[in-house]
C-alpha cells in the first residue's frame, strides 16, 4: 500500500520535506506545484530556477515534483529539465488544482478537467519528453457536482501513458469544503487497465488512512493537510499496516524540539523574516483539538520577534 506526501503551496518546503523524512513512513514526497511558465521565464533571463526547487539537487530520493500549466510544450521542456538536470524520481501534472489565480486567469489546474482529451495530449507530450521517468496525474472528481467527469479524465491520463492517477475526493467548486466523496474516487478503479489509483481527502489520522485503505479499492493513500498537523502520521500509518503497534505523538518537548530544528532548515533556505512567516503557519497547526489551540494561535501570529515566537512555543509545548 502506497503512502504518499501531497504537493500543498506554502508548506511543502525543503524543511517539511526533511521533517516528513525524519519521522519516515511515506512512500514518495512531492515538493510544491512549480509552474512551468515561471520556470520558463527564468531561464530564459538567465535566473536561477524558482525557490521552490531549492535544494532538491542533493535532496534524498524518492522525490516527486508536482507542475502546472496548459501549454503541453512548455510543460514538456520543465519536465525534461527535471528529469534529466535536476534528476527526480517523478513529474506529477497537476490538473486538480482549484485556486482562482491557476483554475481562472491561468486556465490550468482543474480548469482542464472539462477537456480530457487536452489532458490526455499533456500527459502523452510529457510522458514522451521523459522517458523512462514516470509521469502521474493528480485530479479532482470534475469541476463540479454536476459535471463529475473522473473516469473520462483517469482514462485519458491511462492511455497517454501515465505511471499513476491522484484522485481528491472533491470538485473544484468545492474546494476544500464538505467531505471528500471516496465512494466516487472509487469508481474509477474499476475503469483502469493497469495503472495504480491513490485516493486522496480528509485522512487526519491513523483510523481514517485505513478505514480508507480497507474499505475502497485503492492502491495508495495521498495526504496532505493532515501531515501539516502531524508530520509522524505517515510513521503511524505504515507501522499499523506493518502489524505492528504505532508510535505515541511526540511530547510536547519532542515537538519544541522539532520547531526548533525546522526552523533552523528553513534558515539555510530564507532570511529570518520568512522563515518565521512559514513557521508560523506550520506550528498553528500542531495544536489543533488541544486546550487553548485558539490562545496559541493568536499569541504565534503576533510574535514580533524570534525570541518572542519561540516563547510562545515553549510556554505550550514545554
Amino acid at each position: 500500500m502506497l503512502l504518499y506526501s501531497a504537493p500543498m503551496a506554502g508548506y511543502t518546503n525543503y524543511a517539511h520535506r526533511e521533517l516528513l523524512r525524519q519521522f519516515g513512513g511515506v512512500d514518495l514526497i512531492f515538493t510544491e506545484m512549480v509552474s512551468a511558465r515561471s520556470f520558463a521565464e527564468l531561464e530564459l533571463r538567465g535566473m536561477e530556477p524558482p525557490s521552490r526547487l531549492w535544494g532538491i539537487r542533493e535532496e534524498p530520493r524518492p522525490l516527486g515534483v508536482q507542475i502546472w500549466d496548459n501549454d503541453p510544450d512548455t510543460l514538456a521542456h520543465l519536465a525534461q529539465k527535471l528529469a534529466f538536470d535536476f534528476q527526480v524520481s517523478t513529474i506529477d501534472l497537476n490538473f486538480g488544482c482549484p485556486a482562482k489565480q491557476i483554475a481562472g486567469k491561468s486556465a490550468s489546474g482543474s480548469f482542464l478537467l472539462q477537456f480530457p482529451e487536452r489532458i490526455g495530449d499533456i500527459v502523452q507530450k510529457v510522458v514522451a519528453a521523459v522517458r523512462p521517468v514516470p509521469v502521474t496525474a493528480k485530479i479532482r472528481l470534475g469541476r463540479t457536482r454536476d459535471t463529475i467527469n473522473a473516469i473520462d479524465v483517469a482514462q485519458s491520463v491511462e492511455s497517454a501513458g501515465a505511471a499513476g492517477i491522484t484522485i481528491h475526493g472533491r470538485t473544484a467548486a468545492d474546494m476544500y469544503c464538505g467531505q471528500a466523496d471516496w465512494e466516487e474516487i472509487a469508481k474509477v478503479k474499476p475503469k483502469l487497465r493497469s495503472i495504480p489509483l491513490i485516493g486522496n481527502g480528509d485522512i487526519k489520522t491513523v483510523d481514517d488512512a485505513l478505514f480508507r485503505i480497507r474499505n475502497y479499492p485503492v492502491d495508495g493513500v495521498m495526504i496532505g493537510r493532515g501531515s501539516i498537523a502531524k508530520p509522524w502520521l505517515f510513521r503511524q500509518i505504515a507501522q499499523t499496516l506493518r502489524g505492528e503497534h504505532a508510535d505515541a505523538e511526540p511530547s510536547g518537548r519532542q515537538i519544541s524540539k522539532m520547531i526548533q530544528q525546522h526552523f533552523a532548515v528553513l534558515q539555510r533556505q530564507f532570511n529570518e523574516h520568512s522563515a518565521l512567516f512559514l513557521l508560523r503557519k506550520t506550528v498553528c497547526h500542531y495544536a489543533d483539538a488541544k486546550p487553548g489551540a485558539r490562545k496559541f494561535r493568536n499569541d504565534v501570529c503576533s510574535a514580533k520577534d524570534v525570541e518572542n515566537f519561540f516563547g510562545v512555543i515553549q510556554d505550550f509545548f514545554g
